[in-house]
């Protein structure tokens, strides 16, 4: 099968959807499909095959994202040459709105991963945010409507699209994880890499560094946890816009020695962060699944998180971590629990390992397969091709 990606954000930036598409990717291509992504370029941007570059500006409020300019000359020949079976978008606005043109104008399938609340993401509009929130969720749900298929990372999303009008149809289908990728990792690497001592108990974060992810929220709670005990380390893995504020809010709080920022680092870096901590943390509120809960668990991690959208199907509450409101003394009570009962940590760092089996990225790509075949075969009764 021939599966057409359009995605307004692709390597060498980092985020959950790159992080989605390249696994799917991978899993797909080793089954034997043919895969073609379409993205934004970006400086210094390597070649490669069946990757379509569109040319791009920088985002005004996030300068390591770039913005594609819709047109090329050169993609209307590529396309019809190549002639997907089916395309499949990962974003409602710019590449994703072009992907929907073809599809439509080839008669093939349309397919739409819901990634994003893009609604919470607001804050980078300088202007009218209520009334581009709403907006917002109007464009959204008329791309959906628009699509043969709506993917829903998790159930809660599902009903999420449900309540805000989608009628197209809705499969939820996580993003897995390569599990022999987190199976090992280096223990001793973080620790080496940033000086952290072997007494010092290091919570851990992973993402990007913007307003979305309340990493505000998680410093705080922190810096409140270090009052009472001080062999601490939180280490925050990833860039992003909010970095300079969030060191200047350590400073502000005295806590700067007990603040790591990595910015980006490689996979296996990432992989030796999440094997070398003892606990994950995370304080997003608009996760439509939350990934690197996911990866977290894999490498033994127990998660301490707060309870909205996503992130409440990646977390078995009370089994392999825990989930709290949007209350720092609760959150800062089950951190205490998990860093101060061994017991209790390495219970739930088992079931994490044993949790985290059900998101096999082969079995995800299983079903994403599972899905197409039934909307190719939809379209051939339709149009009476055999």
């Amino acid at each position: 099968m021939k599966i057409g990606i359009f995605t307004d954000s692709y390597r060498p930036y980092t985020s959950g959807v790159v992080r989605s598409i390249d696994t799917f990717t991978s899993e797909l291509t080793r089954m034997g499909h043919e895969i073609y992504i379409f993205a934004p370029n970006y400086p210094n941007c390597s070649r490669e095959k069946h990757v379509f570059r569109f040319p791009s500006v920088p985002a005004p409020t996030n300068r390591d994202f770039t913005l594609a300019v819709p047109f090329s000359l050169r993609l209307k020949p590529i396309i019809n040459q190549w002639q997907p079976d089916i395309i499949h978008v990962h974003s409602p606005f710019l590449l994703g709105r072009v992907g929907a043109r073809y599809a439509h104008k080839m008669g093939i399938p349309l397919v739409f991963t819901f990634h994003t609340l893009y609604d919470q993401y607001v804050h980078y509009v300088p202007f009218a945010r209520s009334i581009t929130r709403e907006l917002t969720r109007r464009f959204c749900r008329d791309f959906c409507n628009r699509c043969d298929l709506v993917v829903a990372p998790t159930a809660i999303i599902e009903e999420h699209l449900k309540r805000m009008g989608v009628r197209s149809k809705i499969k939820v289908i996580p993003t897995g994880i390569n599990l022999e990728e987190f199976a090992r990792g280096d223990r001793n690497w973080l620790r080496k890499k940033y000086g952290i001592g072997v007494q010092e108990k290091i919570l851990l974060f992973v993402g990007r560094l913007g307003q979305e992810k309340n990493i505000g929220f998680l410093i705080s709670a922190f810096a409140d946890l270090l009052g009472e005990f001080q062999a601490l380390k939180l280490v925050l893995v990833g860039g992003g816009p909010e970095k300079l504020n969030l060191q200047r809010m350590t400073a502000q709080l005295g806590i700067e020695k007990h603040v790591i920022f990595t910015d980006t680092l490689n996979r296996t870096e990432v992989i030796n962060c999440y094997h070398g901590a003892d606990l994950f943390v995370f304080s997003s509120k608009t996760e439509t699944q939350g990934l690197v809960l996911a990866e977290a668990k894999a490498a033994g991690l127990p998660v301490v998180a707060l309870k909205a959208f996503g992130t409440c199907e990646m977390v078995r509450d009370g089994e392999d971590g825990f989930l709290t409101p949007e209350n720092k003394e609760l959150f800062i009570e089950k951190i205490k629990m998990l860093i101060t009962d061994d017991d209790l940590h390495q219970k739930m760092a088992s079931r994490a390992r044993e949790n985290a089996q059900l998101l096999s990225s082969r079995q995800a790509a299983l079903n994403l397969i599972g899905e197409y075949h039934a909307l190719l075969g939809k379209r051939q009764f339709l149009t009476g091709s055999t």
